[in-house]
């Protein structure tokens, strides 16, 4: 054998003998940790959803506000008693009264020959919501249904003619309903 064979050889031998002597490193296993089961986490979590979802359905069914006409209303009243109510109806004339103190308007509505009384406890109107002579004021009234049989309106909204009912008005010489009795309607 030639020289480089013996040292091949002894490479070869020295190369096993370590390793014999040195296991080969093997990889760790791997420990998962247990999953963590918090009942506690869920528990919490499923109270405050019921939580979430009460609080919704509870806000819906008070903030739901029914729009009658006045003739329906009366004739819903026990049913509609002590519920948010939006109610429309004519202004009938002569019953527009204001009180300085406290502050309050009163005044009755109309519908198909049923009326309602309404009271107002608040001193700013809408300029439109004034008794016109010779002029339906169509108004819209939001409140409850009293037990003494008048209506406690919140906010009220006097409906503007509109702009063909303002050329039919102002071709018979009528004023507008927000202009307090001195200008004429001018045609648009």
């Amino acid at each position: 054998m030639s020289r480089v064979d013996d040292e091949l050889a002894a490479a070869l031998k020295e190369s096993e003998a370590v390793a014999e002597a040195q296991p080969a490193p093997t990889a760790a296993p791997l420990i998962r940790p247990a999953p963590k089961r918090s009942i506690g986490l869920l528990v919490a979590l499923l109270v405050c959803g019921a939580g979430v979802l009460v609080l919704v359905l509870s806000t819906v069914t008070n903030a739901t506000i029914y729009a009658r006409q006045v003739d329906e209303l009366v004739r819903e009243r026990d049913a509609l008693m002590g519920r948010n109510v939006r109610v429309e109806g004519a202004l009938k004339k002569g019953t527009l009264t204001k009180r300085d103190s406290p502050c309050e308007y009163r005044f009755t509505l109309s519908k198909k020959g049923t009326e309602l009384p309404v009271r107002f406890g608040q001193c700013i109107v809408p300029d439109t919501f004034r008794d016109m002579p010779g002029m339906d004021v169509m108004v819209t009234a939001e409140g409850q249904l009293d037990p003494r049989g008048h209506f406690e309106a919140t906010h009220i909204m006097a409906k503007c003619p509109s702009k063909y009912e303002m050329k039919d008005m102002a071709a018979k010489g009528e004023h507008a309903p927000h202009s307090p009795g001195g200008s004429p309607i001018s045609p648009l």
